[in-house]
Formats: structure tokens, sequence, C-alpha cells
């Protein structure tokens, strides 16, 4: 009988597929990374074509690793990068543009001029999102405003937008089927979250043709078959999830008041808020952590934008170091009387701030610095910015918060990070056995709709710790430190808004 499920995870700097047996165990995995595209400040594309072919040869590579061929794989399950708009041409099948990557901010003066014009409010209150070009719907309006021909070819019908997951669904489906999920269409800012269909108010506000948009499916829905020909028969496309809340779902943070973080480029929290849909006051985003088989589960999130893609720097930009694992010990010899603070704003700020024209700064420098010290600042940016996080999310939900953290995602590998973190937080962190829980997620989805995965009670009782984290730093010093964070972040917002 057929039980192995292909997960596949599309990221933003790469794309993988890994082949999970019915105990949850990798049977094998493949990964390829993808290029990043900066043709302007603030700018950051993706190939779509890059996407699709990187990852049918990472899904044809799990496959081949794990000796499994079609007639083996149970389902297909997708998650993505959220956000990343694509608008491709029915009539070819063609993306018109590069990507728009979630990073990209080039739609910033749209997002100020329709909050001048009194959208945010309305907006808040049916996406639970911000009015940001964080999400896709100003990233659609640049597309069809920008592109010569897009708008009348988006009025004939021509045009379909999708996230990520919709695109690869297009291309896995022979371009049958044109389809998300409940999850990735909540980031989008056109979706009513509360009814879970398409606003014709926001619509009208972005000025983009319903026509475009694709049908919003349920996270465990059926979405169709693959091309035999892609990986060798048709398999089963049982499940979609945005990378976020498969990781939620990988978690097994199904209770009300659990808490996830994941750290790769970016970080996101989520909090489990049940049937609430809750609106905060604490600037983070409400959201729709899954929905299966017609029931939508609320979240409240917290989005930093740069996590791993700050040790990248010091790789890439600065080359202080050489492959990121060097990053930990690097920062556990740092110089403890010294205070340096970095704030990551590469690309802005994210919750709880949401400054979209601030920009990174290091305070503190004196002679004495040095690599290890700036390693440092980084693990320390990550955890002052999870806290910050934390924090707005307790003072937003009446309901009881879980004291303990769960964390995933490449970052979290370092036990120096972790340590940092609950350090900050002054809080348990927990990391599991299965640090791909992203992949895990969208495997659970599509294996459980496929009926060769446990129920939601089944999946948490497999869930395993690894280790345990427990602060070790006192609280003084844990104080002084966040004031010293808070102060720099101030400082950066105030920068920006002095040269605007």
């Amino acid at each position: 009988m057929t039980s192995a499920i292909l997960a596949i995870d599309q990221g933003t700097t790469s794309s993988r597929a890994i082949m999970f047996a019915a105990d949850l165990s990798s049977r094998g995995m493949a990964q390829q990374e993808i290029a990043q595209h900066y043709p302007a400040s603030g700018h950051v594309e993706h190939d779509p074509e890059e996407i699709w072919s990187t990852t049918l040869a990472t899904a044809r590579g799990a496959m081949q690793r794990a000796e499994l061929g079609a007639s083996d794989v149970a389902a297909i399950g997708i998650t993505n990068q959220r956000e990343t708009t694509i608008l491709w041409d029915r009539r070819t099948g063609r993306p018109i543009h590069r990507a728009l990557v979630w990073q990209d901010r080039r739609t910033a003066p749209l997002c100020r001029r329709l909050a001048e014009d009194g959208l945010e409010p309305i907006l808040a209150a049916r996406t639970g999102l911000r009015l940001d070009p964080y999400f896709s719907a100003s990233k659609i309006a640049w597309l069809l405003d920008n592109v010569d021909g897009a708008r009348a070819a988006a009025e004939a019908g021509h045009i379909a937008f999708g996230t990520v997951d919709t695109w690869l669904l297009h291309k896995l489906t022979g371009g049958r089927v044109h389809a998300t999920d409940a999850t990735n269409a909540a980031r989008t800012a056109l979706l009513d979250i509360h009814t879970g269909t398409w606003d014709e108010t926001l619509l009208e506000a972005f000025a983009i043709p319903r026509s475009v948009l694709p049908e919003v499916r349920d996270c465990n829905a059926d979405f169709g078959v693959s091309e035999p020909a892609l990986l060798g028969g048709a398999i089963a496309i049982r499940g979609i999830a945005g990378d976020q809340q498969a990781a939620t779902m990988g978690q097994a943070c199904f209770r009300p008041g659990m808490m996830k973080a994941t750290y790769g480029t970016g970080c996101f929290a989520l909090l489990n808020t049940g049937s609430e849909a809750v609106a905060s006051g604490q600037k983070l985003l409400t959201t729709i952590a899954y929905q299966l088989d017609g029931r939508r589960t609320y979240a409240l999130e917290g989005a930093i934008f740069i996590a791993g893609a700050a040790v990248q720097w010091l790789r890439d930009g600065l080359h202080l170091i050489t492959t990121a694992a060097e990053t930990g010990p690097l920062a556990a010899a740092a110089d403890p009387s010294q205070q340096v603070v970095f704030v990551p704003a590469f690309v802005g700020l994210g919750a709880p701030y949401w400054h979209p024209e601030a920009r990174g700064a290091l305070f503190g420098l004196t002679r004495a610095t040095g690599a290890r010290e700036l390693a440092r600042s980084v693990l320390d940016a990550t955890a002052f910015q999870t806290r910050d996080l934390l924090e707005a999310m307790r003072a937003d939900w009446r309901g009881a918060v879980d004291g303990v953290l769960r964390v995933d995602g490449g970052m979290v590998a370092s036990d120096q990070v972790l340590q940092s973190l609950s350090d900050a937080l002054a809080a348990p962190v927990e990391r599991p056995t299965v640090l791909e829980t992203t992949a895990l997620g969208a495997a659970w989805l599509a294996g459980w709709r496929a009926g060769v995965l446990p129920d939601m009670d089944g999946f948490s009782d497999l869930w395993r710790l690894d280790r345990r984290f427990e602060p070790l730093l006192g609280e003084p010093d844990r104080a002084a430190a966040y004031r010293r964070w808070k102060r720099a972040v101030a400082a950066v917002i105030a920068f920006a808004e002095e040269s605007n």
C-alpha cells in the first residue's frame, strides 16, 4: 500500500523536497538554492521559472534518494514562501514579470496613498493585516500598472495571479487547477478572514480584477493530481499551507495558547487563538492558522523580516564568516563588556513597529569591536525582536499563553542561538527532534487527507523534544540589554522619519 508522502517546501532562498514515511521519518531529501535578484534599492525578485524548475528537480531528487516511484507516494503536500506574487498569462502559461518577493518594498508609496484615502481601518478589520508592501495586494496592483499590456490582458480575463503555492499547483497539474488554500489567501490583503471569501471593496481599492484570483480551498483539500510525465506517474495533491502555518501544524500547536517561532530568512511567531480572530492592539497580524474541513482556526502573528538573513549578511556582505555555523561559537567568544546593538532593518521593520522606510544600524561600536561582537549583536537582535513579538501577543490575547516557545528553522540548530533566545525571553525554548517542521506540516496535511497519517490528536502525540533551553541570564542584565535594544530601535525609526 502506498504510504509515503512527498512534501514540497519552496522557500525564499531555496527549494527543497522531503520524502516522509508513514512513521514521519525522512526517507530522502533534495535542496537547491534559488537566485535573489535586487534590481533597485528595496526591490527583491525571484524568477518564477527557476522556482518551478528547482521545485521539480528537488521533488525528483527526493524520490530518487528514497528509491521510491510515483506508485509508492500516497500524496503531495506543498508549503511555500508566502505573499510572494506571480502573474502569468493563461494563454501561454508564462510569467509576465519576475515574482515580487515578500521582502520587496517598492509599493510603499501606493500603500501610503491608500492609507491617506482611509483604507487601512477597513483592510485591518476584514483581513487582519496591515496596509503594507509586505502583502500581495499592492504587488498585484504594481504589476498590472507597470508591465506593458498587463492591465488590459487582466481585464480581458487572460492574467492569473498566484502566490507560490498557486504557481506550483498550476505547473504540477499542467495548468488545470488555479487554486490556493485559506492560509495563503489570508496573506494577500484581499481575503475577508471572517467569511473566507475575496473582498470586493478591497479588490476595487487596489483596482484588481476578480478574474485574476484563484479559488480558495481548505488546507487539506483535494487539489488535483500531478501530470504523470513530471514525477513518473500521477500523484494526488492533498495539502497546501503557507510556510508559517505549516510550521505551526508541524509543531503540533493545535491548542489555543500554544506558540511557535520559525527562524529562516526572517522570523515568524504564531500564537494559536482558536476560533477567535483576535483584533490586535499591538500592531500584530490576525491571520488564519489553518482551515480544515471548512473550520477556520485563527492566530496572532508577528513577522520579523530579517533573522537568518542577517547571518547571511555576516557571511556574504561582510565576509566575517564562511559558514552560518560559525556564528554561534563566534558570538559566544564576544567581549561581554561591549554593548553593541544591531537593528537589522535592511528592508524596514515588521511587527510590532511596521516602519517600511527604516533601515539597519549598528550602535555602540568601539575600536575594540570585531567579528565576535558583531556576531553576538546579530543573535541578540533575533532574540530581542522575538521578545517584542511575544510581549505584544501577551498584551493582545485574553487567554492563557503557554510559557514555552517551540522553535524551528535553520537557525535553531545552534545551541548558542537558542540560549540567547531563552535568556532574552526569560522563558523556556523547546527544539523538536524534527527541525523540518514546515515540510512536516505539509506532509501531515496531505498524509492525513490521504488516510496514511493520524489525525490532529494522533499527530500531536508524535511530537518529540530534542532539547529544552532555560534562561541563565540574570534579570538586571536582561532588562538592561532589552532597554538598549528599545532605544536603538527608536533611534532607527527617528532617523528614517527625519530622512523622509
